[in-house]
This record gives C-alpha cells, sequence and structure tokens, in this order.
C-alpha cells in the first residue's frame, strides 16, 4: 500500500462501477500531407496512456484525496493490464472481472501538435456470466461505502444496472448515476442522476430551455430519484431537488481547452464533496470549479485536491499565482501524481505585449501546467540597464497571473534560471524564436532528464525594449 493510500484509510469510500477504459494519445507533429490520401501524415512523438471512462471518474475521486476503488469488467488484453497499471498510479482499488478472450475498451487519439485529428475506438464486450459475477462482487463490495458512483458509458458493463441500483437502496448506499443509455428506466430509484443536456433531452424528450426545470421535477417523481443535475458546457449546471429546490450554478470555466472527460470529473467531485460533508449545492460548486480546471488541460485529466485548493484559494484571495520555490515543487509533485505534464518558460515580462502573450499561449498547450520562472528585479537591472524594470516584481506577477494560460509564477534572482529548472524538473522548456538550441539555459538538463525543448516562433516587431524607447524617445 502507497502512503498516499494509506492515508486515506480512514477517509469516506467511494466504489465506482461502470465502463473503465484506457485513453491512448499518440502525439506529434505534421509536416505534409500524404502522397497516398488527401490526410495529414502525422511523425509521432510519443505516447501516453490514460485512464477513461469509469477508471478516469475513480482517477479523480482518488485524485481529490478521497478513498476509492472501482469495479468493472476488462479483458485479458495489453489494455487490461495497462488498466490495472493505470489504477494502482492513482491509488485506486481495483476489482475487475477478466473475461478471456475479450478485450478491453480502448480509445486512441491521433494529436497533431496541439490538435486531434482522429479517433479510433476499439470497443470491449460483457457477457452475462461476467455480469453475474460483478453482480456478486459489488454486494460484498458495498460494506463500508458511503457512496456508489455508476458511470455508464453504454459498454455493456451495467447492463443490469436496475438490479445493482436496487441492491445499493436496501443495503443503504445513495447511488449517484452518470447515464449514457437513452432509456430513463434503467436508472429509477438512484439517488441523483447526471445527465448532460444533450442525455437529458433523450431521457426525458425534447423541451425548451426554460422548461428544464419543469420537466426534471416530473422527472424526479416518475423516477423516484432525490435529485437531477443537468451539465450545460457554457450555461453551467442546473440542480433540481425533490424537495423542489432549484438551483442555477454558472459555468466557472476560465479557458476550455478540451472536454475530454469533464462529466467524469464532475460526478467525481460531486461525490467526493457529498461524502465529505458538504451540501448539495455546496458540492455542485466545488465539482464546477473541478470541471473547469479539467477542460482547461489537453485530454482526460486527473484533478488533483491541489488543483482545486488552489483554484479555490485564487477565488476567495485574488488572482496572483506567485508562489515560493518550495510551495511550487510540492504543488508539482501532487501535479504528477495526476499524470500532469509540466511545461516551463522564463522572462523579465516588464511590459507584457501580443508576443509575450501568445509565446505563454503556445507554451501552455503543450502540456499540462505552465510555470513561468520571472527574473527578480534585482536580476532585471543586471539584466536590461538600472531604468529596467518599468513595473515592479509584484506588477509583473500580478500581470502574468492574469492570464488563464499561466499556472505558476515562481520568481529568480540569478541571471539565468538554470538552477530553478533543476528544482522544477520540466517535461517541456519553451523559449522564444530568438534563441537556438544551444544557447537555451537549461536545455540539455532538460533532455538528459527525457524531456523536450521547443522554440516557439517570435511575434514580429514586439518586444519590451522597443516599447520602451517608443516612449522615451
Amino acid at each position: 500500500m502507497t502512503r498516499r493510500a494509506a492515508s486515506r484509510l480512514g477517509c469516506p469510500h467511494v466504489l465506482v462501477v461502470g465502463d473503465a477504459m484506457v485513453d491512448r494519445y499518440i502525439i506529434g507533429e505534421t509536416h505534409r500531407i500524404s502522397p497516398e490520401a488527401p490526410v495529414p501524415v502525422v511523425c509521432a512523438g510519443r505516447e501516453e496512456m490514460r485512464a477513461g471512462g469509469a477508471a478516469n471518474v475513480a482517477a479523480n475521486v482518488a485524485g481529490l484525496g478521497t478513498r476509492c476503488s472501482l469495479l468493472t469488467i476488462r479483458g485479458d488484453d495489453d489494455a487490461g493490464a495497462e488498466l490495472v497499471r493505470l489504477m494502482a498510479e492513482h491509488d485506486v482499488t481495483l476489482d475487475a472481472v477478466v473475461e478471456i478472450g475479450e478485450r478491453t475498451t480502448q480509445k486512441t487519439r491521433l494529436i497533431s501538435g496541439v490538435q486531434q485529428i482522429a479517433r479510433i475506438d476499439q470497443d470491449g464486450t460483457t457477457g452475462a456470466a461476467a455480469r453475474a459475477e460483478l453482480a456478486k462482487r459489488f454486494e460484498r463490495r458495498l460494506e463500508g461505502v458511503q457512496a456508489v458512483i455508476f458511470s455508464d458509458y453504454d459498454k455493456g458493463t451495467l447492463a443490469d444496472l436496475p438490479a445493482l441500483i436496487a441492491v445499493a437502496r436496501r443495503h443503504g448506499v445513495p447511488s449517484y448515476v452518470d447515464p449514457k443509455a437513452p432509456d430513463a428506466a434503467r436508472y429509477a430509484g438512484a439517488t441523483l442522476l447526471k445527465p448532460n443536456a444533450r442525455e437529458f433531452h433523450a431521457l426525458f424528450g425534447p423541451c425548451a430551455e426554460e422548461r428544464i426545470a419543469e420537466r426534471a421535477v416530473q422527472a424526479l417523481a416518475e423516477l423516484d430519484l432525490d435529485c437531477l443535475v443537468v451539465t450545460r458546457g457554457a450555461k453551467g449546471i442546473l440542480m433540481v431537488s425533490r424537495t423542489g429546490e432549484v438551483v442555477e450554478h454558472p459555468t466557472e470555466a476560465l479557458e476550455v481547452f478540451d472536454v475530454t472527460g469533464a462529466g467524469d470529473t464532475i460526478i467525481a467531485a460531486l461525490v467526493a464533496g457529498i461524502v465529505e460533508g458538504l451540501t448539495i449545492a455546496a458540492a455542485i460548486d466545488r465539482a464546477n470549479v473541478a470541471a473547469s480546471i479539467a477542460v482547461s488541460r489537453p485530454g482526460t485529466y486527473v484533478v488533483t485536491r491541489a488543483d482545486l485548493d488552489e483554484r479555490l484559494h485564487r477565488r476567495t484571495h485574488g488572482a496572483s499565482k506567485l508562489v515560493s520555490l518550495s510551495l511550487l515543487t510540492a504543488r508539482l509533485r501532487q501535479a504528477r501524481a495526476g499524470g500532469a505534464r509540466i511545461v516551463f518558460t522564463n522572462g523579465c515580462f516588464d511590459i507584457l505585449h501580443a508576443g509575450h502573450v501568445r509565446l505563454l499561449d503556445m507554451a501552455r498547450r503543450r502540456g499540462d501546467m505552465l510555470v513561468v520562472g520571472l527574473n527578480s528585479d534585482a536580476s532585471v537591472r543586471r539584466l536590461k540597464g538600472c531604468a529596467r524594470p518599468v513595473n515592479g516584481l509584484a506588477d509583473r506577477a500580478e500581470v502574468l497571473s492574469a492570464l488563464a494560460a499561466v499556472d505558476h509564477v515562481v520568481a529568480f534572482d540569478d541571471d539565468a534560471p538554470l538552477d530553478l529548472i533543476r528544482a522544477i524538473a520540466p517535461d517541456i522548456l519553451v523559449k522564444g524564436g530568438d534563441y537556438s538550441a544551444e544557447t537555451i539555459v537549461g536545455a540539455d538538463v532538460v533532455r538528459d532528464a527525457g524531456g523536450e525543448v521547443v522554440i516557439t516562433p517570435l511575434l514580429a516587431g514586439r518586444s519590451t525594449t522597443g516599447i520602451v524607447a517608443a516612449m522615451t524617445s
């Protein structure tokens, strides 16, 4: 048992049941069109494997600090073995019924730069014998569990869902369902149902936006549900309870990069909040914040408690992302435990201009978290002369903090950030096009650790030196 798993032994326990998947990302660059067909040729650079479906739900529950188990059905293939590895990596207790000769559902996404250009689905199948075994294990797994999440991707694992909901109800364990199948009766008796807007209309019939709450009240009575939570993308989250309470939560998203897995994050954060003792409204608010983090990252992303605490702190205490190196390294350890790839760039950023903004945006799109090293005032003076910086460190950090692309800012006093790069150990080092690969400080450190060094093109005619010269001429 890992240290993180041991620390959760006294925590509430959530059981996730459903269609677990493996998300495979093949990431590279495109420089030409195939001569065989009008399609881009992607020169594959790396592959990443991430938890998907119910496995992503479970990873997010655990990432938020709640004890979690996953009950699922998998094949006896390489993807099934990868699922076992991923769940161990995220400290999720996995109980998988293995079907001999069957495959585990895997989705392979082909990424060129930051753009998804194709997805290949390999769906697994589930037989009656495997589902019967899952049902037996389910009842045993309910002991000591405070909540069950049914993650239904309509792949077959939850074909017998009504019976499972009835068992959970008989044991007094609340069940929270993320639905996919357009059969409302399938979800009768659950505690909470969380469809998105499209799924809501498929389940309960098309209706005007202003009538969703009214139709939700009818559905609660028809299906004997306590609560309906409808996620509506940019329109936010609508919650309707059996008591008639209707609450709208506006979207928290600052930047939407990729919505893959956002629904998994919401149900995970929602239930994790409820078992910790939050009210349903407070838990939805927290889930909304967690989703805003997930959609700002490429691909399926496991939101950690550190991610969530930082965003909530920022909401309450202001926007500054300037942190000490010791706090930063602690946060990066937690982020990496959730599978995050760390990007680093640095500079004086004295008078922020369009070139800076483009550089930071392009850097952020290279990974999951962008750290900006910021020269101290003394460092800027040594590099740029006694008239600089125009803006002090606190002001420069606050302006950088206002950018959605920037996750953390850390100051350094040296002329170059070599020691900082060694301490952070970024997966990707990004610099502007006025550098060559040979002159980038820390490039060898990053490459020796297996990371990447990326040079982004400059935006012509933009420089702080030029701006200052124009102001003083």
